[in-house]
């Protein structure tokens, strides 16, 4: 009887050993792909929201400035791509909205030559608003898939989004700041 006490023991020791083993296994090999999502999420997001403001900033420079401009869409167009790669599905709604938000602003802006009849601030302020608020909605399904410890935000930052509506002009009447916004400090 001793001799199989010993054995079930021992048999015991290494199933538990072995299943041990191998449910660690598993459960760090899924840790890792969590966090090399999250790495790749983080990073397509990035690629989107910089290829969006890149390109906005340069659309508003030049209907600001009465200027010719170029942008390579290629990097629009793989910034997106990456970005449905490995977003979740809501945040993939989310960056679709978005999409057709853009195109709103691209219909209203970037058809116009910006030499000869720019759109005015106002005009272009006006044209960024629904791209700005998708842009919002955006970031706050980009955060939620983040984790439940990021908290919406409640206005957008970043981009050419136009002044916000608590900046004021100057004391000579004009905006100031980069790109015709106000400096927030001088608000």
């Amino acid at each position: 009887m001793r001799l199989l006490d010993i054995v079930v023991t021992t048999v015991g020791g290494a199933l538990s050993a072995t299943v041990g083993v191998v449910v660690g296994g598993m459960l760090t090999r899924r840790a890792q792909d969590r966090h090399w999502l999250r790495d790749r999420q983080v990073a397509a997001y990035q690629d989107l929201l910089r290829e969006y403001a890149t390109f906005s900033m340069i659309l508003r420079r030049a209907h600001l400035g009465r200027k010719p401009w170029d942008y390579d869409w290629g990097a629009w167009s793989t910034a997106l791509m990456s970005a449905s790669l490995v977003a979740p599905s809501a945040v993939a709604n989310e960056i679709d909205k978005f999409g057709q938000a853009v195109r709103g602003l691209l219909d209203a802006a970037a058809g116009v030559d910006t030499t000869t009849t720019p759109l005015s601030q106002a005009e272009f302020e006006q044209a960024m608003v629904a791209p700005a608020h998708a842009q919002l909605d955006l970031v706050n399904a980009m955060r939620r898939s983040m984790g439940r410890q990021q908290r919406p935000l409640s206005v957008w930052l970043g981009g050419a989004s136009g002044r916000p509506t608590h900046w004021q002009p100057d004391e000579a009447g004009s905006p100031s700041g980069h790109d015709g916004m106000v400096d927030p400090a001088r608000a």
